[in-house]
């Protein structure tokens, strides 16, 4: 969230990738740094040692909710 918000401010659009578990710090963090809505996508939680087809087809899943983030920033 930190580096997602921080180049958000130097004005190159951007949307943070957070994991299920994390996502209620997610929204601690976009609080608490002044920008609450700013855009993000929830992924599975784990990815980290889940093989390269599993992160394949999260990434093939998530794209969409990407590129619909940047638009919106």
């Amino acid at each position: 969230m930190r580096d997602g918000i921080n180049t958000a401010r130097l004005g190159i659009p951007a949307v943070s990738l957070v994991t299920e578990d994390f996502w209620p710090q997610g929204n601690f963090v976009a609080q608490a740094l002044g920008m609450p809505a700013f855009p993000r996508v929830q992924l599975p939680h784990p990815l980290a040692g889940t093989g390269s087809a599993h992160l394949r087809s999260v990434a093939e899943t998530m794209v969409a909710a990407i590129i619909g983030g940047l638009k919106n920033d």
